[in-house]
């Protein structure tokens, strides 16, 4: 039966998104560059400097994206575009996580030359002639203006020639390890291939168990051949040979329009035509285009926001369009996808979806709670691919992607992710299945050869036995060593996570243990420094202490900044530091040390602690700052990798207003918006409208629905019933 995607039925817009172009609003090339943000030059280096996103065109969560290539590689850490460099080698279809420091996949570039014949070639690239949005890109390199267009699996590309000339299409499978296959039909006027994928982290360099495969249309007669390392051949046909690709040629006047549809996929060929049969069956350029901004247009005006200028919109809908490359639609218009770390084994879905590449450690915290608001649908197709995944590779993944086990980072956050999706009711999926996996997760020491291919959590054995991981296990079989604080710390918060669903579905031995299980973060905190702290198996504690170093049992930061991570119990951590005032002045010497880093997801909900004190203002005043000094709509205007959207999920929801500090828990805590009006088209059919009057950065009040609201946080259940939430505004406390 064939499953009909909820990206496409974002094509036929609402009336709202006829009167608004929020793509206009859009620039893609937004943090392309170095971080030029003031947490970044302090606390950033290296790849942490880089958002590594691109200027990728697609449709919400699609299958692929295409983005102008200045890399030729998938190597880790290295995007396929960056800004600062001076040329490039054609345009890819990308299976890059964005924001990443991981790898793409399964990808292939297509480069058009003109003249002779050039493999290889790469050509000067001037921004001036760029045009980039979400559903559309255009450039010129040498002699041919070139432009793209999506849908979710299927990309299209038209070249204008500048002059009359040959012009010459290269196609090259992005392998590293120099595989792939091409293959061309001038009968048909079709290429075809595929690109293996090969795993990271756990397992690394072994085969994924799938491929990207492309099927590449034409319209006019052309010349084909193969090429390599080795030079040009008039064969049709090439495998497994460095730099191997295919091309077409032809002669073109100046004025000659030349299109390429491409249909993509992870099942096959077949796969991949019947893709691009059903989504782009037609030569009509500007029509897809137009479809594609439709699209675009009616998610990102889901939220609209007015009131605080031009430069504040474009930062905002840019950043809700990164919310939206991820997680990765893997499913065919038929259903198929490649099973779960399999060996090129297909599966075939009963409903929905199926999605992967899901940064976990990242985007439980904002970007897929940003969408259990604004697309429950979606929310429920990814709990089924999390459940397919456990069912079919016998444990729920840590970090899926790749479609591959990759234990990557710390955590067992998919578990937190169910839980938050579970209590804000999107539980149309099997939920004692999902309770099974998660519990399996968080009770069962994997077997020596499943924990060495990424399942289960890394250092269970040493967290059940000491109630926390001490100092002595250094984790030694996993990407990130190690860290055993955080871990503590994270393991305790996705304990709490499955203690609620234990709770609510009547297992009261398991609620009991892990509700005690999420109280391990106190295991940790040493009261002579006042702060969390590494400790030994024997009760001791780490004696080379210093709060605002980066030490090895912190994850990518200081002890200082991890010891506020205890979303689940943010008051029995206060009174661990002495009650509430002593925790709002350990807050105060976190931000006037200017220690907190914004450019790592650990610390995004501390700036909004304060609602736990008496003193709101100071998050609402925190936020405000880091809202105007973190982001801005320059091409250096990410403070660090923006992990598959959760760094541009922390702006929409800090902009608006809210932010989820415990995602599970369902509360939104409430700050100055950075808009005057915002209006949150639910999917229910119900609006939620925040207005902000009286002129004033801090919070005078507060109402809701025409009655005063005393709380610093709304539910999630208010929000989705829909109302106007009015904030009164004056002048800050001295």
């Amino acid at each position: 039966m064939k499953q009909i995607s909820a990206l496409l039925l974002l094509v036929c817009s609402g009336a709202y998104a006829q009167q608004s172009s929020f793509v206009s609003y859009v620039n893609p090339l937004t943090g392309t560059s170095a971080s030029t943000t003031i947490s970044a030059a302090k606390h950033g280096a290296g790849t942490e400097m880089l958002a590594n996103v691109i200027p990728a065109v697609g449709l919400p969560f699609g299958m692929l994206q295409l983005s102008p290539q200045t890399r030729t590689t998938e190597r880790k850490c290295q995007a396929p575009y960056y800004y600062k460099d001076e040329t490039s080698g054609g345009y890819r279809l990308t299976h890059w996580l964005s924001g990443s420091c991981t790898q793409d996949y399964g990808s292939v570039t297509i480069m058009p030359v003109t003249g002779s014949l050039k493999p290889g070639a790469t050509l000067p690239l001037d921004h001036q002639t760029e045009v980039s949005g979400p559903h559309y890109y255009k450039n010129r390199l040498g002699g041919v203006q070139t432009e793209m267009t999506a849908t979710a699996r299927c990309g299209m590309l038209q070249f204008t020639m500048l002059q009359t000339d040959s012009l010459y299409l290269l196609i090259t499978p992005n392998s590293d390890k120099q595989k792939g296959f091409v293959s061309i039909d001038t009968a048909r006027k079709e290429i075809t291939g595929y690109n293996p994928v090969y795993r990271i982290y756990q397992g690394s360099g072994q085969p994924a168990g799938f491929s990207g495969w492309f099927v590449i249309q034409y319209e006019t007669a052309a010349t084909a051949g193969t090429f390599s390392a080795t030079g040009t051949s008039a064969a049709l046909s090439i495998r497994d040979r460095p730099g191997a690709g295919g091309y077409i040629g032809l002669k073109a006047a100046a004025g000659t329009v030349v299109k390429l549809r491409i249909g993509t996929s992870f099942t096959g060929l077949e796969g991949a035509r019947r893709n691009l049969h059903a989504e782009m069956n037609t030569w009509d350029f500007s029509r897809l285009k137009e479809q594609a901004e439709s699209a675009w247009n009616k998610a990102l005006g889901q939220i609209e926001v007015s009131g605080a200028g031009e430069s504040a919109k474009r930062i905002f809908y840019t950043s809700l369009y990164r919310t939206m490359q991820h997680p990765r639609l893997m499913s065919d218009v038929d259903g198929r996808y490649p099973r779960f770390a399999g060996d090129y084994q297909l599966e075939q879905l009963k409903e929905g979806n199926y999605y992967d590449d899901f940064s976990m450690w990242d985007t439980y915290r904002a970007q897929l709670p940003l969408f259990e608001i604004l697309q429950p649908r979606l929310i429920n197709d990814c709990v089924r691919s999390m459940i397919l995944k456990g069912e079919q590779g016998g444990w729920l993944p840590i970090f899926p992607c790749w479609n591959s086990y990759t234990a990557a980072m710390i955590g067992d956050h998919v578990t937190a992710f169910i839980a938050s999706a579970f209590n804000k009711n999107i539980r149309q999926y099997d939920v004692a299945k999902a309770y099974a996996l998660m519990r399996k997760n968080a009770f069962d020491v994997a077997p020596l050869s499943d924990y060495k291919n990424g399942k289960g959590r890394r250092a269970l054995a040493s967290y059940l036995q000491y109630g926390y991981v001490p100092l002595e296990d250094s984790v030694p079989d996993a990407f990130h060593k190690k860290e055993q604080v955080s871990r503590t710390l994270e393991y305790a918060y996705d304990d709490y996570a499955l203690a609620t669903i234990a709770a609510a579905t009547g297992k009261k031995r398991d609620h009991a243990l892990l509700a005690a299980r999420a109280r391990n973060y106190r295991h940790v905190f040493d009261t002579s420094v006042g702060l969390m702290n590494g400790r030994y198996s024997h009760g001791g504690f780490y004696k080379a202490f210093h709060p605002d170093k980066k030490l090895p049992f912190i994850t990518e930061g200081t002890p200082r900044q991890y010891t506020f991570y205890v979303p689940q119990d943010v008051r029995g951590l206060a009174a661990l530091m002495g009650g509430e005032k002593a925790f709002e002045e350990a807050l105060d010497s976190l931000f006037l040390k200017n220690e907190y880093w914004h450019g790592n997801e650990p610390g995004h909900h501390i700036p909004f602690l304060y609602n736990y004190t008496a003193a709101p203002h100071k998050s609402q005043q925190i936020v405000a700052r880091i809202l105007k000094e973190e982001y801005s709509d320059g091409i250096g205007g990410l403070s660090g990798n923006d992990d598959a959207g959760q760094m541009s999920a922390w702006y929409v929801f800090a902009a608006i207003g809210m932010y989820p500090v415990d995602p599970v828990g369902g509360q939104y805590q409430l700050v100055t918006p950075a808009f005057e009006r915002v209006v949150i088209r639910l999917p229910n059919g119900r609006n939620w409208e925040i207005t902000v009057t009286g002129g004033g950065s801090c919070i005078r009040s507060v109402s809701l629905n025409g009655r005063q609201h005393k709380a610093m946080h709304i539910t999630h259940d208010m929000l989705m019933r829909g109302g106007k939430l009015q904030i009164y505004t004056a002048r800050c406390p001295a």
